[in-house]
């Protein structure tokens, strides 16, 4: 009861954020959205499973760029098919969901540190093809990014749109589409953990030989699991690309991934709510720093030669991660649960203590 309430107000809360927001808070939010799904699927992948995964980031690219070149319009020397821009959406989740499944053979035979290296060229090779396949790419530059167009309505700041006298531009009319995706991101994991794949998800990544014994298919799980974590990547990569407005080669690589991986261990490994609390921390984290550079001591504004507060962001979650290890195994979220338990205790201590009208007389 106590999650379904939180759940109930932290939407109700969010459907209102729009209307009271400047746009800075708004990006920051929609970016913050777009990587928590994404590390929804690697936390199914890894913290529900046990793979480690270090190519997030180029499925993350493989559904920014397919959404991009089934949705554009063919222009000079850049490709595109110019289909509508849900079907491209859709479409771009497949192709991210097939790309895994290529992959997903290595995944089913590889655990551990075996898979992570396997997966780290896919990073090397999805750098090498964004920025030398130029008609699908756009190279060096990137594409930009045709807005998304559902039931007549354009994510865009054009035409215009006002609501309750505020005006509606692309960032308020994503942060409703972000947010209803990754709801429908969260239930469906949420569905997946708590029915028979999570379990057999959970023994696989804590008793494999058991899981073997008791006719789990350990190797079509690992297969099929890691093909649903890109399938959430390229969705978070669509997200990424609608609010970004362009694609560029240079932020699909290796950091992303890490950035995902500090995600679910800050927030908590195996759980939705974990990587929903990792990525507001991790990606709202060097927003933040940017935003108040010139406040906070020994951050300063990017290209002047100090430490920047990308860096400063990569430095404190970096910490965050060796006190989570050695202190929070539950991440963040177990931590928030430790703290509820504690107070719901002390709560309860005094009723309990409290005696009542029978016994004093």
């Amino acid at each position: 009861m106590y999650k379904l309430l939180t759940w109930l107000g932290g939407i109700a809360v969010a459907l209102f954020v729009p209307f009271y927001l400047e746009g800075f808070w708004l990006q920051a939010g929609l970016f913050t959205m777009s990587a928590a799904i994404g590390a929804i699927g690697i936390n199914l992948l890894t913290g529900a499973t046990g793979q480690l995964s270090l190519g997030h980031a180029f499925f993350l690219a493989v559904g920014a760029y397919a959404y991009v070149y089934f949705a554009a319009e063919p222009e000079g020397h850049l490709a595109g098919l110019n289909l509508p821009t849900p079907l491209a959406a859709v479409l771009a989740v497949i192709v991210a969901g097939i790309a895994g499944g290529l992959f997903s053979p290595i995944a089913g035979r590889l655990k551990g540190a075996y898979l992570g290296i396997a997966t780290l060229a896919l990073i090397f090779l999805g750098q090498h093809l964004l920025f030398n396949a130029e008609p699908l790419t756009g190279g060096y530059n990137g594409r930009a990014v045709p807005p998304m167009e559902l039931f007549g309505l354009v994510f865009a700041d054009t035409p215009e749109l006002v609501i309750l006298n505020v005006p509606f531009g692309v960032l308020e009319r994503l942060w409703f589409l972000g947010l209803a995706v990754l709801l429908v991101a969260a239930w469906f994991a949420k569905g997946v953990l708590r029915g028979r794949p999570g379990r057999a998800m959970n023994t696989i990544r804590d008793h494999e030989i058991a899981a073997g014994v008791m006719g789990v298919p350990v190797g079509r799980y690992r297969a099929g699991v890691f093909v649903l974590s890109s399938m959430y990547a390229g969705a978070a990569g669509v997200m990424l690309a609608l609010v970004f407005q362009r694609t560029v080669p240079e932020y699909f690589g290796m950091l992303l991934s890490l950035d995902y991986l500090a995600m679910i261990v800050i927030g908590g490994l195996g759980s939705v709510a974990g990587a929903v609390v990792g990525a507001v921390f991790v990606s709202f984290l060097p927003q933040l720093l940017t935003r108040y550079s010139d406040a906070l001591p020994l951050v300063a504004e990017p290209g002047s030669g100090g430490v920047s507060p990308a860096e400063a962001a990569r430095i404190l979650y970096g910490a965050a991660v060796v006190a989570v290890v050695l202190f929070l195994p539950g991440g963040l979220l177990g931590l928030a649960t430790r703290i509820r338990l504690a107070v719901t205790r002390r709560v309860q201590l005094p009723a309990e203590l409290t005696p009542s009208p029978d016994s004093r007389s």
